[in-house]
């Protein structure tokens, strides 16, 4: 039996970085179910940085993520975490009123915002169709994220700092005893006082093992595919590399440029239970009508396809914090579509509250309270 400080389950994005926040506190070791960490919801993300994407506590840990992804610890990647892309939020006439909320709630946090008509959007997105597009709001300090870099990055420094990363390991069963928790794994068995769930998808059910009450965390399929652009003259496709991420303002779809190609998703949330997730067909063709709607390309070979799990509780924001019925059982899960973007923040705040010490400053400072995170509102009458 390996008895640590902390005892992390889950070696995602989200179980990554508290695990190296954690690692400057005390002994860590994660348990990963599978062969490689990332395997279902990190490794499968499109990988965006926007600062206007979601709830505002969602905008606010993005907000607070920017200094660590665009100055990082020396060593922690050979490589830019973030690129430029830019992100230009689409709508048709009959979408305006949607266009000018989320326009208004993204400046809050992020000035550079601007407010585009159609004359704009255009410029910026040349490949989209005039009588389709009404207006748009743009973020250009919207970037692409390099996932591999950032995830490998934190698996590095924890192990750098005497953490240790244990795969093929998925938890069997939990049990509390004389204040140490105990998970059974094929690995072993591992005992740390505070035991953290990052498991992602199967969080409510490793709470279930602890006899810990489910946050009603659902996990949903968000589909994706590549393809290569088909215009009537092909030197339209010229600079597709430059593009800007195309997002339909009602979330119905989205694309962007991806190694030469284009990803494109139909921004689906089936309800669906933790597995290894697989893309429907239909999805596929969805996503590419609404699409075609409303650009001058088509697509005629789909080169890969794909789908990711993203887990969210009823009011979309992640789930942080000590469970009150359970002694030292802290729950890091529910980051839905933003557990990337956010990683740096709600790492530094997972160690944060693991540890008793508060939300970290600049996190506070946008606002954020830790009843915000806490598993106890989604308990409340």
């Amino acid at each position: 039996m390996e008895r640590v400080d902390f005892l992390i389950v889950g070696g995602g994005m989200a179980g990554a970085s508290a695990a190296y926040e954690l690692a400057a506190h005390g002994s860590v070791v994660v348990l990963e179910r599978e062969s490689q960490p990332g395997y279902h919801s990190t490794g499968r993300s499109a990988a965006l940085y926007t600062q206007t994407y979601g709830h505002p506590v969602v905008r606010a840990l993005t907000v607070a993520s920017w200094d660590f992804y665009t100055n990082p610890p020396e060593g922690f990647s050979e490589h830019p975490l973030l690129t430029p892309r830019g992100v230009l939020l689409i709508g048709r006439a009959d979408q305006t009123a949607a266009l000018d909320r989320d326009f208004a709630e993204g400046r809050r946090l992020t000035p550079t915002v601007e407010r585009l008509d159609r004359a704009q959007a255009l410029a910026r997105a040349p490949f989209l169709k005039a009588d389709y597009v009404d207006g748009a709001v743009w973020e250009p300090a919207a970037m692409d994220m390099d996932v591999h870099a950032i995830h490998s990055g934190y698996l590095r420094g924890l192990k750098a700092r005497g953490g240790r990363l244990v795969t093929d390991a998925g938890v069997t069963a939990l049990e509390r005893r004389d204040g140490l928790w105990i998970a059974t794994t094929p690995a072993g068995l591992f005992t740390a006082p505070v035991l953290v769930n990052a498991a992602g998808a199967w969080a409510d059910g490793l709470a279930g093992m602890a006899g810990v009450r489910p946050v009603g965390l659902v996990p949903k399929r968000r589909t994706a595919v590549t393809f290569d652009p088909v215009f009537g003259d092909a030197a339209d496709a010229a600079g597709l590399a430059g593009w800007p991420m195309i997002i339909d303002v009602d979330e119905q779809f989205y694309m962007k440029p991806e190694s030469g190609r284009l990803l494109l998703s139909p921004a689906d949330e089936t309800p669906v239970e933790p597995c290894d997730v697989q893309p429907e067909e239909m999805d596929i063709a969805v996503a590419i009508d609404r699409m075609e709607q409303a650009v001058r390309f088509s697509v005629r070979r789909i080169t890969h396809k794909w789908a990711g799990l993203r887990s969210f509780v009823a009011d979309k924001v992640m789930v942080v914090g000590y469970d009150e019925s359970a002694d030292g059982f802290f729950w890091l899960a529910g980051q839905g579509g933003y557990g990337i973007q956010t990683a740096p923040a709600m790492g530094r705040t997972a160690a944060a509250l693991v540890t008793g010490s508060g939300l970290p400053v600049e996190v506070a400072a946008l606002g954020v309270r830790e009843e915000d995170l806490a598993p106890a509102r989604l308990r409340r009458p």
